[in-house]
């Protein structure tokens, strides 16, 4: 499992790579208490599209991988302490352009979806 890209990716905010090869990637994150939004312990919105998001650039696996549109649907919520799995496939490439289905995972069931435009520009996008 050779990662190409996002390599300064802290895992416990955005989770541990277990797969990574040809177009498509596994990551599992551990939602911790600093996640949550409210007393109840429901995970942040954003932590879960992080990881997903995380997990569609791991999929396409080029160095200057960036996002340039997403459309997502939350399904389910989670909360502190929860093992999600993150898996995202390349479902489409022409040229620079990537297409990326992902879906978030708690115990098996889906609780994101959504689907990632990556584009690969032929240098880093803060690059002079």
């Amino acid at each position: 499992m050779q990662i190409k890209t996002h390599q300064k990716i802290n895992p416990k905010l955005w989770g541990t790579p277990i797969l990574v090869e040809n177009q498509e990637a596994k990551v599992e994150l551990v939602v911790t208490e600093e996640m949550q939004a409210d007393e109840f312990g429901l995970i942040h919105g954003g932590t879960i599209f992080g990881l997903a998001d995380y997990a569609a650039m791991l999929a396409v696996n080029e160095k200057n991988v960036v996002l340039a549109k997403a459309t997502v649907q939350f399904l389910k919520p989670c909360q502190t302490g929860d093992k999600l799995l993150a898996v995202a496939k390349v479902t489409q490439h022409e040229g620079k352009k990537y297409t990326v289905s992902g879906e978030v995972f708690l115990n098996n069931e889906p609780i994101f979806k959504g689907e990632f435009l990556c584009i690969v520009p032929s240098k880093h996008v803060l690059a002079k």
